[in-house]
């Protein structure tokens, strides 16, 4: 047992078993299709969601993996769970990274990282905040709440999105206030909110809701610039939750062999008149640091998104492989073809993840805080790259797959003595790949890429963490367009123009380097975990 393994031991950290018990001590309401969920923990809707998060438990505490999923706080005795670790490092930012990717080849959406977002951007706005006041308050508060989070290993629901009304107008024009969260009262004792958030992933299955403003904030919208932390069942919360995954669905092509072990619910969260002590409200009318919550959170999450979608492609990459061999092809490198739609899928997928490598090594500390955030521009462009490409993946899995697919009679065919032996002999392609086995994998690549589940994926990778739209402005706002049009101006021998007011100049980043030189002894350098155990599909 190595070092992070012993201390994981030390009885801080929750396993997969543990969590699962641990939400029996939490009674949310919860409905899920028009019901009433009775007991969380024992809802057959919830459970490839609570199988997903029981995921990050189980992986810290293996002793092959415990080195990425296990990270150790400055100034703290115990080890935490990479979830819910500040960053600290540029290799903090990798090792996440690479968490990430790890969690979701399980799971396909591992979820829980959501809360390593947005315990770092609140991090970051409570110092900041507190510089701007020459106080200490937001930081010592923010710092107890965390060291209650991770000493219980808590898995936290991020409540951002608001349900937003009418967007033309702004917070408070909305004919209907409850359409953005917001505080409606003040008293000595806390806060009372109220409104709805309109996509919290996995809310039924947290334990608190990290409650977060989800734009920028006017003055005439510090109501609305709210952060604070609320238990899922705390009085006033109801919680509108779609199933997770397909338990228990029986679609044309059968029992789906992922999703009905792994998936994910997002649900909607209605707070009416929910009470929240000032302990755990992190800012409360502080309008000003609204964007830069906003900002970061977002920046940490599409770092993240990166390596979950990198996950789902190490999936469609290796299923689309076993395709391949069942169809009669063992080595998809002969057949050009392939060959070169197999390529196109590792591109994509490790073009995207490799800007997420970029990010978390161009990662720098955020100046009020001191934790590390990844490099703004990688982090987005790698966002947008599988949020555009994913539909591609989708593609290219299906190009090496074949209709098959689609076109495979249900599983009810199998134990039909009618029909069953005939169909084994006629759609058995490879004959050193069992019938069985061919109709397996198939029935895995519908799961993941044809059914419902894969769509719904489609449109999560689309618009998780923002659209498009906000990729594209953020990549804009932050890359050194002035220092390619001075390269530029110089050889044309133009001399230099530094005018600050110059829209095409704004932008200016030098080269950067390692703090210490890259070639200097004793630099960090990723290694290779331990070969890792076969998890199969029951």
């Amino acid at each position: 047992m190595n070092r992070a393994t012993q201390e994981a031991s030390s009885g801080l950290l929750m396993s997969g078993s543990d969590y699962r018990e641990s939400l029996r001590r939490y009674r949310p309401l919860v409905y899920v299709d028009g019901h009433q969920i009775a007991s969380v923990a024992d809802a057959p809707e919830l459970q490839p969601g609570i199988n997903a998060l029981a995921v990050t438990y189980d992986f810290a505490l293996d002793t092959a993996k415990a080195p990425l999923m296990i990270a150790r706080q400055a100034q703290r005795a115990s080890p935490v769970n990479r979830m819910l670790h500040i960053n600290e490092s540029a290799g903090d930012l990798l090792n996440k990274l690479e968490a990430v990717r790890l969690l979701c080849q399980e799971t396909g959406c591992a979820q829980r990282y959501l809360a390593h977002d947005a315990l770092n951007a609140i991090h970051q706005v409570s110092a900041r905040i507190d510089d701007a006041r020459g106080s200490s308050e937001h930081r010592a508060r923010f710092a107890e709440y965390l060291t209650q989070v991770q000493d219980q290993d808590l898995s936290l629901g991020i409540a951002m999105t608001d349900a937003k009304g009418d967007r033309s107008k702004r917070p408070h024009q909305q004919s209907n206030p409850d359409s953005y969260l917001h505080i409606v009262e003040r008293n000595g004792k806390g806060i009372v909110i109220s409104g709805a958030k309109a996509i919290v992933t996995g809310a039924a299955y947290m334990h608190e809701f990290l409650v977060m403003p989800c734009r920028n904030m006017g003055a005439e919208d510090a109501d609305f610039a709210v952060c604070c932390a609320v238990p899922v069942d705390a009085a006033g919360v109801t919680i509108v939750s779609r199933p997770a995954g397909r338990p228990g669905e029986k679609p044309e092509h059968g029992q789906p062999l992922f999703s009905r072990r792994y998936g994910q619910a997002t649900a909607v969260v209605l707070f009416e008149r929910v009470f929240v002590p000032w302990e755990r409200v992190f800012y409360a009318g502080d309008w000003e640091h609204s964007g830069v919550l906003t900002y970061n959170y977002a920046t940490h999450h599409r770092h993240s998104c990166i390596a979950a979608r990198a996950g789902f492609g190490d999936l469609l990459i290796g299923a689309g492989a076993l395709m391949c061999e069942a169809n009669g092809f063992p080595d998809p490198g002969a057949q050009s073809n392939l060959r070169e739609a197999m390529v196109e899928l590792i591109t994509i997928t490790e073009s995207f993840f490799a800007c997420g490598v970029a990010a978390s090594v161009y990662g720098q500390a955020d100046e009020a805080s001191g934790s590390f955030m990844p490099d703004p521009v990688f982090a987005n462009i790698g966002k947008l790259l599988l949020a555009t490409k994913i539909y591609d993946m989708h593609r290219l899995a299906h190009e090496v797959s074949g209709g098959l697919i689609v076109a495979l009679p249900g599983p009810d065919e199998d134990h039909n003595p009618a029909t069953a032996a005939r169909l084994a002999e006629v759609l058995r392609a490879n004959p050193d790949v069992p019938y069985e086995k061919r109709i397996e994998v198939a029935r895995f690549m519908e799961d993941l890429t044809a059914s419902y589940q894969a769509g719904w994926y489609s449109v999560i990778s689309l618009h998780g963490g923002g659209s498009p739209a906000a990729m594209k402005q953020e990549i804009w706002r932050n890359y050194p367009v002035g220092d390619k049009v001075a390269l530029v101006e110089r050889l044309l021998d133009r001399g230099l123009v530094d005018d600050p007011a110059r829209p095409i100049t704004r932008n200016r980043q030098p080269g950067r380097c390692c703090d210490s030189g890259c070639s200097q002894p004793g630099q960090a350098a990723m290694v290779s975990l331990p070969a890792r155990e076969d998890r199969g599909i029951d």
